[in-house]
């Protein structure tokens, strides 16, 4: 039926730098998204599948270039408050593609399609479309409806990439406001474990996804429609340690889904029992010992951070549902969560961050602190950065 092989056994499969047709997004480009909107039964044209721009056999071999994947779904039970959960599981289906590697989500999206693939016939997003619309309809028949749209032209792209950051920041904005003390169950996603096979993600009010994709409110929704799915619901249970905030059912379930390997999280930490990480986390957190302080670096940031690494290898030191104090990987929405951190003393502990992500947290960095945490703009290295804390009365 297709021109490549399609199932899970192929999740995890990696396409390395050379081994790839074309790619689209990825750190060196800026323009690309992915989007699902839940929208009215006579809105949708089943089965439609659009091409905006070059298709991949269009492409030079080894090019990079933007995209934007467009979804649009309807079903008399669909909500739009599955979006978000819908969305994720582009990452999920595209993965079951023979030779497609895709990683992170919104519009921090890269896939790759491997030479063999390629030679094999999958040279269109047709092919793809096809996969994804059969896919979803197949696994969640409250999809009743399912077009999609791949998006390749720059200008395009650029336009539908600005709007669907408004969206996903309407999405985000709904789970302000409410706390973990509020709430009886927290939600646990494994979607990535086909990539980190011990790793868990635990979503709390105050904690979304690693990703950035589900939140709280996410988790609930697909629980609802797919209870056997990649998302679960877990009870609270008992809060055994209110200083690293760490509760027993929360741990049993980590023990449970990891396989054992492990058995705590202290869920706002970064250098006690931290929460492992997959490999689609937006950001990373990362001790520096020389300053007893936390970098924050996304996935977008070009080049060396402070500590003279790149994004590539710290990911390398957080990723693989290890557990390694010091590492973290974290979704960007927590840079605004109450809860930041605060078993490690908070924005108190940030010494550097790119300045694009320190305007994001701006809301919820205290006053006395925003100007006292160096951005790239500031230093370039740990030297620099020692002389800057010192300077602001840090060290």
């Amino acid at each position: 039926m297709y021109v490549v092989d399609v199932g899970p056994q192929y999740e995890g499969e990696r396409v390395r730098k050379g081994d790839f047709q074309v790619e689209f997004g990825g750190p060196e480009i800026s323009r690309k998204a992915e989007l699902v909107t839940v929208k009215g039964m006579d809105e949708v044209e089943h089965d439609r599948i659009t091409i905006t721009g070059k298709d991949i056999k269009e492409m030079p071999e080894g090019s990079s270039s933007p995209l934007f994947i467009n979804v649009s779904m309807a079903g008399e039970l669909l909500e739009r408050d599955l979006e978000g959960v819908l969305e994720r599981r582009i990452h999920q289906y595209i993965n079951y593609v023979e030779g497609i590697f895709h990683m992170g989500q919104r519009n921090e999206i890269w896939i790759r399609i491997h030479k063999n693939s390629f030679k094999k016939g999958l040279d269109s997003f047709e092919h793809i479309g096809r996969i994804l619309i059969d896919l979803f309809t197949a696994e969640l028949p409250v999809i009743e409806k399912m077009s999609i749209e791949f998006i390749t032209d720059l200008a395009k792209v650029e336009e539908l990439a600005a709007e669907a950051v408004k969206v996903y920041k309407s999405r985000d904005e709904k789970v302000k406001g409410l706390r973990e003390e509020d709430v009886e169950e927290f939600y646990g996603c494994v979607l990535c474990q086909s990539f980190a096979p011990t790793h868990v993600c635990i979503i709390t009010a105050e904690r979304v996804s690693l990703c950035g994709a589900i939140n709280w409110f996410d988790g609930r929704a697909a629980v609802k429609v797919d209870p056997e799915g990649a998302q679960f619901a877990i009870p609270k249970g008992n809060l055994i340690d209110p200083e690293g905030i760490s509760y027993d059912t929360v741990n049993q379930v980590v023990a449970e889904r990891s396989m054992g390997e492990t058995t705590r999280f202290n869920l706002h930490s970064a250098l006690s029992y931290p929460h492992t990480s997959c490999g689609c986390f937006e950001a990373i957190v990362f001790y520096i010992p020389e300053v007893d302080g936390f970098g924050i670096v996304n996935r977008d940031f070009v080049g060396a951070t402070v500590t003279g690494e790149p994004f590539s290898t710290l990911a390398g030191m957080a990723s693989g549902g290890k557990q390694n104090e010091g590492y973290v990987g974290i979704g960007v929405q927590y840079l605004l969560s109450p809860k930041f951190l605060i078993s490690d003393g908070g924005y108190n502990r940030v010494a550097w961050m790119p300045s694009n992500l320190k305007e994001i947290a701006k809301e919820n960095i205290p006053a006395e602190m925003f100007d006292k945490i160096a951005t790239e703009k500031d230093v370039q290295n740990v030297d620099e950065l020692t002389a800057f804390m010192q300077n602001a009365g840090r060290l």
